[in-house]
């Protein structure tokens, strides 16, 4: 593996984990204006961006590399709404699409075959994340000052396996 390469998927095992921070900060907001549907979609999106990480960092190690773990910075806490909020993580997810990007197209410069092919799976997995991500605002959108609608949403997203 190259060096460009190593240092961008690991660049990458950073971004993921804080993606999981960043989620997880989302919940705390939601726990805390009692919206527990909302606090347990992104609690268990945090979970699957952990494991976007781990994925990577294995990776890392079957091709003989060794994870160098950067800081985190820490993520904003507070939101104005629901709605602000998701679209905050919409917004985060389209950095992630673009950073496994422009790692995908440093694997195809470099010829790392074996690179492209792994990070195959991330950007179709990204594109699921936009979507789903996407739906929430726009149901948000919709929405806008219904209590009862919001209700409705919290108990929808509260039933996310």
């Amino acid at each position: 593996m190259s060096e460009k390469v190593f240092k961008a998927l690991n660049e990458q095992v950073g971004k993921e984990i804080f993606s999981a921070y960043l989620y997880l900060s989302m919940a705390t907001y939601f726990d805390s204006i009692d919206l527990l549907g909302f606090a347990r979609w992104m609690k268990i999106q945090a979970k699957e961006e952990l494991g976007h990480a781990m994925k990577i960092y294995e990776f890392l190690y079957e091709r003989g590399s060794r994870v160098e773990l950067p800081a985190i910075e820490k993520p904003k806490n507070t939101w104005n709404s629901p709605l602000e909020a998701f679209e905050a993580a919409l917004e985060h997810e389209k950095f992630i699409t673009k950073s496994i990007n422009t790692i995908f197209e440093l694997a195809k410069e470099e010829k790392d075959y074996a690179a492209e092919q792994f990070l195959s799976w991330f950007i179709k997995e990204q594109v699921e994340e936009e979507a789903q991500t996407g739906l929430i605002v726009r149901k948000l959108e919709k929405l806008q000052d219904s209590p009862t609608g919001l209700y409705m949403l919290d108990r929808e997203l509260g039933s996310r396996e």
